[in-house]
């Protein structure tokens, strides 16, 4: 279907690219402005990242680490906040071709989706990490004494956070999948048993520790998700 103007006029492909080409070209100014204020406060992110490590001494292990780590955080930390304007752009470009129906399922679920994403980077922020680096600090504390590499540590930090982000958008593949009849919500509610046992094996994907609390817990989260987009399916009738 082609795109329609505000006067019902049907746009050219070549209007169709030029309007893509500014939406990417607006995406990436605020994606490169957002990364560059980010490295410009980069101490306050890092103290922000380094909360969970619980006063560890972090060192710089080759010439330029902290540089080139700080470019890393920076990079991740524009994609991250420009995520949302970026999907506003694209959600923007893709609506004047939609159906009103398609409109309103599409709009709603990236929405939650970027809730839920988050959603799971506070959960591994606030949760998951303080309990995994704890397991990892108290372990054979008595041993070796935990200092550590400040690169690999935010490499450790980022993965869970980035990783516990895209853990919670089960509900919606869950939605998506019973708004187009593939699976129901009985149909999800039947294979709990195998539900548990990919959660187990989901979650020791997930966290980059191997630590049994923070795996645990992460499958317990991951249950929980599941259970609400099967619920969420029950009050769609689906």
């Amino acid at each position: 279907m082609n795109k329609k103007t505000n006067f019902n006029t049907e746009m050219s492909i070549f209007e169709h690219l030029e309007e893509l080409r500014q939406r990417i070209f607006i995406a990436f100014l605020l994606f490169t402005i957002i990364t560059i204020i980010c490295f410009l406060y980069m101490k306050n992110i890092s103290y922000v990242l380094q909360q969970p490590a619980m006063g560890i001494k972090f060192l710089q292990l080759g010439p330029g680490e902290y540089f080139f780590t700080s470019l890393k955080v920076a990079l991740y930390s524009g994609f991250l906040l420009s995520s949302p304007f970026t999907i506003y752009q694209i959600t923007l470009f893709i609506i004047p071709g939609l159906t009103k129906k398609e409109s309103s399922f599409i709009i709603p679920i990236l929405s939650i989706s970027i809730i839920l994403f988050f959603c799971g980077i506070l959960f591994a922020y606030i949760i998951l990490a303080p309990a995994a680096l704890k397991f990892l600090i108290n372990y054979g504390n008595d041993i070796v004494e935990p200092i550590w590499s400040f690169e690999q540590y935010f490499n450790f930090i980022l993965l869970l956070l980035f990783s516990t982000g895209i853990a919670f958008q089960i509900p919606i593949i869950q939605i998506i999948l019973g708004i187009l009849k593939i699976f129901s919500s009985k149909d999800m509610y039947t294979y709990w048993q195998y539900i548990i046992l990919g959660s187990t094996i989901l979650s020791a994907i997930i966290t980059p520790s191997t630590d049994p609390i923070t795996q645990i817990i992460m499958s317990i989260a991951i249950l929980a998700l599941y259970s609400s987009g099967i619920i969420v399916l029950k009050i769609l009738n689906k």
